[in-house]
């Protein structure tokens, strides 16, 4: 059975969560799973609480500022720029070994808008997939290319907002 591509995009909150969401669902039935995050800060909380489920869970950030990539200086964003190429060549390399039954690349669509790297870079990255590995990509805006290729496709966004934070207010994953 050939793995699928599933996207999961939009201005609404919960992309990462409901990929995350699946992952567990898929490490509780014995397969293997890895996150790679991009875009996100160095640490938190979530992270550390999610290091309970390795082996069969495990999350990446190789991202090393203490604040999210939006919020870095330009000085700062160049200095990632190596650690968020290290990530994709770890992704790269999972997709293309096998490495694991689901891949999961939050915020990828966020390298893209921010022009880290180019949809052609993207589509080669995603085209290196092997058929048994289930491929999870997740960010604000989805490039066409991507749509077309995809199997299942979620947009996110907010319908109303009336309830208060689950979280403390300032406390963001």
């Amino acid at each position: 059975m050939n793995g699928s591509i599933q996207v999961y995009y939009g201005n609404g909150r919960g992309k990462s969560t409901a990929a995350l969401g699946l992952g567990i669902r898929a490490a509780g039935v014995g397969k293997q799973v890895i996150m790679v995050q991009f875009l996100k800060k160095k640490h938190s909380d979530t992270l550390e609480f999610l290091k309970k489920l390795e082996p069969e869970l495990q999350i990446f950030r190789f991202e090393k500022a203490a604040c999210g990539y939006s919020d870095l200086s330009p000085e700062e964003r160049q200095e990632q720029m190596q650690n968020i190429r290290n990530a994709l060549g770890y992704s790269r390399k999972v997709l293309d070994t096998g490495q694991c039954d689901l891949l999961i690349l939050d915020e990828i669509f966020g390298l893209v808008d921010y022009g880290i790297i180019t949809i052609k870079e993207l589509m080669d990255l995603i085209a290196v997939k092997r058929d048994s590995v289930d491929l999870i990509l997740t960010g604000r805006h989805l490039p066409e290319e991507v749509r077309e290729v995809a199997d299942c496709v979620y947009e996110i966004c907010k319908e109303k907002e009336q309830c208060p934070e689950i979280l403390e207010p300032g406390v963001t994953d």
